[in-house]
């Protein structure tokens, strides 16, 4: 039986590409993502096409019971879950404090904070059991700096890194790798940074960064890295690492 990373938030940019690279490893790639069914199942079939395994499931993970639903179904009816990789975005733009509306600050908490503790408490004791895993959590440079307009993203975002910590603590020992990833830059992604900038800037944002030039971070790129440390030997765990284009100024700098 083939060993599952499941990943959850897969959509066009860091979490499909993901899930490609594992699957090209000998992984089956469970992809999971709010909408789109149309493209999910494209690139399920590209992954495909390519000679891997993959599954693709529509998942709203603010639901009750979704996450946990469907964490038993792929242990069940596809393999044991190895990796996880929480890749949920909860960015809902810039909003000045009296334009955040307290539906909308918990929903970033949500997606960012609650999502993930529901994730950890139906996988967690399935890795323990096993005694290994690895639990690969996308993050943003809202969890270490605040800034204005971003009072439900970056106390979701804290809120997930210390979450994270917590985790690590608890279930290292015990074979589990909990690793937090800050994506300090720009994704190249048409699903994200594409929705939100709409298609003529975004293209014009490729041809005077992206491309040949290098200066937004690359889906494919990233999943490298996801992929190196999710095989990391125990004795050299990481659990924080940031990623960024060469060209720009890291968080701590600006």
């Amino acid at each position: 039986m083939q060993p599952v990373c499941l990943v959850i938030g897969a959509g066009a940019g860091i979490g499909s590409h993901v899930g490609r690279r594992f699957a090209r490893e000998g992984y089956h790639a469970v992809l999971c993502r709010r909408t789109d069914e149309d493209g999910l199942t494209r690139t399920v079939e590209s992954i495909e096409a390519d000679g891997g395994a993959a599954s693709g499931f529509l998942l709203d993970a603010v639901a009750p019971g979704a996450i946990e639903e469907r964490i038993a179904a792929v242990e069940a009816e596809i393999g044991p879950i190895e990796v996880v990789v929480y890749n949920l975005g909860a960015q809902i733009g810039d909003r000045a404090l009296a334009e955040t509306s307290l539906k909308v600050f918990e929903l970033g908490w949500r997606l960012a904070t609650f999502g993930l503790f529901r994730t950890a408490a139906a996988v967690c004791p399935l890795m323990e059991r096993r005694s290994r895993g690895a639990i690969l959590v996308t993050s943003s440079t809202a969890a270490v700096r605040g800034n204005k307009g971003q009072h439900s993203h970056a106390a979701a975002m804290a809120g997930r890194r210390m979450l994270c910590q917590s985790l690590n603590a608890e279930f290292a020992p015990k074979g589990i790798h909990v690793a937090h990833i800050i994506v300090d830059g720009m994704v190249d992604a048409p699903d994200t940074l594409g929705r939100m900038l709409g298609e003529d800037a975004f293209r014009r944002l490729r041809e005077e960064r992206g491309l040949e030039h290098d200066g937004l971070l690359l889906p494919a790129r990233i999943a490298d890295t996801y992929f190196h440390i999710a095989r990391q030997h125990r004795s050299t765990w990481s659990f924080e690492i940031d990623l960024r284009p060469f060209s720009d100024t890291p968080w701590w700098n600006r």
